[in-house]
């Protein structure tokens, strides 16, 4: 067991924990926050992604002694004061999801890109959005959703 210190959606956060423990399950276990999802295990389908100083990064792959002094937003931490995030509220409006499984990990990947590159073409939005996979098929309403919050639709 480590004592790994970093900060999580805003707040100074420490936890005895085992260091080689992947962050999803430390989110989901002790932290008690759901809304960052377990898809593949692998890396491979995005629904697990938060992102890791400005970075999104798959949590399934992310062991807990990585994240020491880093600065980690999930979706529960998006919203402030009881108002959601514009790409919280643009996937609402757009209908950019169905069975909602993929949705957080759409989110949390399109507000890592969005903070590097705030006004993305859409084949930079293609590009960056690329690896998170969604099996409803809700793709060109995720992609409509994210110009929106870039102003670029």
């Amino acid at each position: 067991m480590e004592t790994i210190r970093f900060t999580l959606n805003g707040r100074p956060t420490s936890l005895e924990v085992d260091g080689d423990r992947m962050l999803l399950w430390v989110l989901r276990g002790e932290l008690e926050l759901t809304g960052t999802k377990f898809g593949c295990g692998a890396g491979l389908c995005g629904a697990c992604t938060v992102v890791v100083d400005g970075e999104p990064v798959r949590s399934c792959r992310l062991a807990m002694r990585d994240v020491r002094g880093k600065d980690i937003t999930t979706i529960e931490g998006l919203a402030r004061d009881g108002k959601l995030h514009p790409l919280q509220e643009q996937f609402i409006e757009h209908g950019a999801l169905q069975c909602g499984f993929c949705t957080s990990g759409m989110i949390m990947n399109a507000h890592g890109m969005l903070q590097k590159n705030p006004r993305p073409t859409r084949e930079q939005i293609v590009a960056g959005m690329d690896d998170n996979l969604c099996r409803c098929a809700a793709h060109k309403r995720i992609l409509e959703a994210i110009e929106a919050v870039a102003g670029t639709k």
